[in-house]
């Protein structure tokens, strides 16, 4: 840790690991998403263990759930984007993938969250825009956040780049970010590498500092 300006400034997981400053987000790790994506199972335990360790050591969990408009209430991006992603040329064609209250909706069983952990929807890629997720989090002084789940191409990075502009130090838990595509992930942990202000961590090591902070 770091100290200027009567700030303190963390400069390693050791020192961002502290549940009055951070916490656990779990992006996206739903049924209809799971189960396109190859080892997906594997990301389902390794955030079970990060879950698991963040409550025993008292972290906050949050955790998100992406969330398709009805074809019919959806603007100009939301069709451009389900176009593309559904690979279609005419939008009358275009079906709702993730409605509200469907099966492939929900979060994976094994992550149900608990009576003290939140949910938060969301239409867009970053977790930060149009959400709750910000306000609630500064409202609990928590400016570092570790986040796990599917995918790192398409919505980890846009979050972690958000919340660099927004002045959080995000924690990638580079083992339990799942990917549809490696190598578009190795260019997202390439370019977060290189633009810098971001923490990287592994499974096993996070585990061990969130459940030594019960001691």
């Amino acid at each position: 840790m770091r100290h200027a300006n009567g700030l303190s400034i963390p400069q390693s997981l050791s020192d961002a690991c502290d549940p009055a400053r951070m916490a656990l987000l779990i992006y996206d790790m739903q049924v209809g998403i799971v189960r396109q994506i190859p080892g997906g199972d594997k990301v389902v335990q390794t955030c079970v263990r990060l879950r698991d360790a963040a409550r025993i050591g008292g972290f906050r969990v949050f955790y998100t759930r992406h969330m398709s408009l009805p074809i019919a209430a959806s603007g100009v991006s939301q069709l451009r984007t389900a176009m593309s992603w559904q690979r279609v040329d005419d939008p009358t064609a275009l079906r709702s993938s993730f409605p509200q209250g469907s099966p492939q909706y929900q979060l994976v069983p094994d992550l149900a969250p608990g009576p003290d952990e939140v949910v938060f929807d969301k239409i867009t890629m970053s977790a930060f825009a149009a959400t709750p997720l910000d306000f609630a989090l500064r409202d609990c002084h928590i400016d570092t956040f570790a986040v796990a789940g599917i995918a790192m191409e398409v919505g980890i990075e846009p979050t972690v780049r958000h919340s660099l502009d927004l002045g959080y130090l995000p924690v990638v838990v580079a083992d339990a970010c799942g990917a549809g595509h490696p190598s578009a992930a190795e260019r997202s942990h390439a370019t977060l590498e290189f633009a810098g202000g971001t923490l990287t961590a592994d499974t096993a090591a996070l585990v061990d500092l969130m459940s030594s902070r019960s001691d």
